[in-house]
């Protein structure tokens, strides 16, 4: 039985940090084990330009623990009133890595997104040429679309002809959860991708449903049927360098996640290596865990792995259930079973 996995330092590709205190409080659960990270740009108001990207990205390395080398990649949030040449010039400055689609509706704070894609097609096309990639949130907002066929959906009405329009556009679906989007990837040449969070390997439906409602396994997209969370397995263990880790960890307050209408979101940060350490076992794919967690994002995204390292032992980690913020407590993902991998020796990031 292994006892120790050496990888290089792992990246997020999609993760959503807040602002103000929940970032600061939040922040270094991700510098602990992570060198970069894709950051969301769905704040209140959005991350639309580049002086928007300028002043996130300062407050996100002013947030930094001491002697962390965490790079946060920016993003701007795409609206039908977005600037191309804005676009343009925040990529060429090295400013941003992404710009992020949210269909108007679709998950938390997308109301500013995308309702028209014929608005857009200029800043899609502008971004083909100069190979900046799209990363979109997969599901349709229309109200008569069955919630959990949203995604399956979206492939079909949107992201298919989207992709037909603009020849060479590089596309990363986010946060897939069915089927239907594994496949779609693996059908695709290289200009697609798409990431898969830690929460969505590990719960389907029934754990937020079955037996009482659980708001903290509420996310979005919501998590399908178990023949959908095998195929994520499979797709994730595969070693097709199309799938990398986005954790998607999505920080609420508790009084937020506990309300009436609570909002979507698991938070996975702390815990999310252990995790993925304990899926690979379980699919006999150890071996195939680096490529997952940092090698298939930066190949997509033409950056260099990073040079230093990470060792995973094994032992039970000590993840907090609950971290305090300023703005109140945020409950950690519980994944439900106990996890028997930790993180050793993290870098200096």
């Amino acid at each position: 039985m292994t006892q120790s996995l050496t990888i290089r330092t792992p990246d997020d590709w999609h993760l959503h940090l807040r602002d103000g205190a929940m970032l600061r409080a939040v922040l270094p659960h991700s510098t602990a084990d992570f060198a970069r990270a894709i950051i969301m740009p769905n704040l209140v108001p959005p991350v639309v330009t580049s002086a928007d990207a300028t002043a996130y990205r300062d407050r996100i390395l002013a947030a930094r623990p001491a002697g962390s080398n965490f790079a946060p990649l920016m993003t701007l949030y795409l609206t039908e009133d977005t600037d191309a040449d804005d676009v343009a010039a925040a990529h060429a400055s090295g400013l941003i890595t992404a710009v992020k689609l949210y269909p108007a509706g679709a998950t938390t704070n997308s109301a500013s997104g995308v309702s028209d894609f014929d608005r857009v097609q200029a800043v899609l096309e502008r971004m083909a040429d100069i190979g900046l990639p799209l990363c979109v949130h997969g599901e349709v907002t229309d109200p008569t679309i069955d919630i959990f066929d949203r995604e399956a959906a979206f492939i079909d009405r949107v992201l298919d002809p989207l992709r037909a329009r603009v020849p060479g556009l590089r596309v990363v679906m986010e946060h897939i959860t069915t089927a239907q989007a594994a496949d779609y990837v693996r059908s695709a040449d290289s200009s697609l991708a798409a990431t898969i969070t830690t929460h969505h390997l590990v719960i389907n439906r029934n754990h937020i449903l079955a037996g009482g409602i659980r708001p903290h396994y509420y996310c979005l997209p919501v998590a399908k049927r178990e023949e959908h969370r095998l195929a994520l397995r499979a797709a994730a263990t595969s070693n097709d360098a199309r799938f990398f880790l986005g954790t998607d960890s999505a920080p609420h307050t508790d009084p937020a996640k506990l309300q009436p209408c609570g909002c979507a979101g698991c938070f996975t940060a702390p815990n999310t290596l252990p995790i993925l350490a304990h899926v690979f076992e379980e699919e006999n794919a150890l071996h195939r865990l680096e490529a997952f967690t940092s090698l298939n994002g930066p190949a997509f995204y033409g950056l260099p792995p990073n040079d230093t390292q990470l060792t995973l032992e094994r032992g039970a980690p000590q993840i907090p259930t609950q971290i305090d913020t300023d703005d109140g407590p945020v409950t950690v993902f519980d994944p439900g079973f106990d996890l028997d991998w930790r993180v050793s020796r993290a870098f200096s990031g």
